[in-house]
């Protein structure tokens, strides 16, 4: 599937993108490992979340739907899965897969993950070696890539683990495990991630005591049903936040956007760059902050990107790219060396895309400079990347020719309603079948 762009036009009107995918997964997840029914509203329903989905259905979960972001789920307890008849396949989520190998760590039963060419090549030892500290039995393929092969029946205990490398989704896999361990786990990241684990397992009634960097919980408790009411995904608004930024005369709002303190980097940093960008109706649900967001077209700046913010804005960063190529001078970022290892190789994927669009941009071990310009037309190949994929689309409003995008099929994994929302909003995109 290819994406064929014209270029100009303008972002305009008001949207809410779809549910956030980090939340829907960890609902979908707790939801079926609590006692009673859980009920979710504005669930997202990508390929990557009915993985998920499936993969508890596999183990003897029942649950209605998913139908217009609505499911309920009628929780097991945290003792109450069954073993899966055949592998349980991850799709192309990482999170999903890491997130998942801490559940079944605990559990009484041998289980394997799977996932599709590009899940197949992504490190799974920083999750893996932290959970056979616990007690964990769980072999990879070479080079600790999956297919993940977990041991049940393995007696787990609480350990302190100071992360090498801030990574929500190994923190979230030793906080899961940690409620089939024995004493208290203890988790110290290096910098702030996204606290979504920890904010629903509160909600779900488990007690997690977070003191700065340091999060703690005790395994042998209980998760009671409870109802989520998912917020818009800030990495999906991020695509539409760019495209108004670099579009002269676009205004548009986006609604119910989630605003977890440990997911704003793109907002300070697309600040930074001096972006028309404010927040509206600020209020929380359901233990998650959420805001309308305003952004109007306006001149971007280069700005030497702050380390802190990188780990709140790490899935971002494709978008922000194509914001740095249509800003005045350089923008430089170092401290993502995490790029190089998701869906793609994000820096090279990213910096080989600009230069097909007449964009200066130079990779770094662990980031990239690029020197602002005026964005021309051309072919990218997203590598399969559904960020990567959404980026360049995007990047036609600011270019002198039409963008051709291939091998865009994975966009359903994370926003199925991307093509069609981008059209309501002003973008000149076709969807052609190669």
């Amino acid at each position: 599937m290819d994406y064929r762009v014209s270029p100009g036009g303008q972002f305009s009107g008001r949207l809410r993108v779809a549910g956030d995918k980090s939340i829907s997964h960890r609902s979908v997840m707790l939801g079926a490992l609590a006692d009673g029914v859980t009920h979710v509203t504005g669930l997202l329903e990508g390929e990557d979340v009915l993985c998920t989905l499936a993969a508890f259905r596999a183990m003897g979960v029942q649950a209605m739907g998913p139908e217009q972001g609505r499911l309920t789920i009628q929780g097991v307890g945290l003792h109450g899965l069954r073993p899966p008849a055949q592998p349980l396949d991850m799709g192309n989520s990482g999170t999903a897969m890491r997130l998942m190998s801490g559940i079944l760590a605990g559990q009484n039963f041998d289980s394997v993950l799977i996932g599709d060419e590009s899940l197949s090549k992504r490190p799974m030892k920083r999750v893996s070696e932290p959970l056979g500290l616990m007690g964990a039995r769980i072999d990879t393929n070479e080079g600790g890539r999956p297919p993940l092969r977990v041991k049940g029946g393995q007696p787990l205990h609480g350990i302190e683990y100071k992360m090498p490398m801030a990574s929500a989704q190994v923190k979230s896999a030793l906080l899961l495990a940690g409620l089939y361990a024995d004493g208290e786990t203890v988790v110290t990241e290096p910098a702030p991630t996204r606290d979504h684990t920890e904010r629903m397992l509160r909600g779900f009634g488990y007690a997690v005591n977070t003191d700065g960097a340091t999060i703690r919980l005790r395994g042998g408790g209980q998760l009671i049903a409870c109802d989520i009411d998912v917020p818009a995904d800030i990495s999906s608004a991020t695509f539409f936040l760019v495209g108004a930024a670099i579009a002269p005369g676009s205004e548009l709002v986006l609604e119910h956007v989630g605003m977890n303190p440990t997911r704003v980097g793109v907002i300070n940093i697309l600040k930074l760059m001096g972006a028309d960008l404010s927040m509206e109706n600020a209020r929380e649900v359901g233990g998650e902050p959420v805001a309308d967001l305003r952004i109007r077209g306006s001149q971007l700046k280069g700005i030497r990107i702050p380390e802190d913010q990188v780990p709140l804005a790490i899935d971002e960063f494709p978008a922000l790219f194509i914001a740095a190529a249509c800003a005045t001078g350089e923008t430089v970022l170092t401290g993502a060396h995490e790029l190089r290892v998701k869906e793609s190789d994000r820096i090279a994927v990213m910096a080989t895309g600009l230069k097909r669009l007449g964009i200066d941009a130079q990779e770094t071990s662990d980031g990239m400079v690029i020197h602002g310009g005026r964005l021309q037309g051309g072919d990218v190949d997203s590598h399969g990347d559904h960020r990567i994929a959404m980026s360049f689309a995007i990047a036609a409003l600011a270019a002198s020719g039409p963008i051709t995008i291939h091998d865009c099929r994975n966009v359903a994994t994370s926003f199925p309603e991307f093509p069609e929302l981008a059209r309501t909003a002003g973008l000149k995109l076709e969807v052609v079948e190669s």
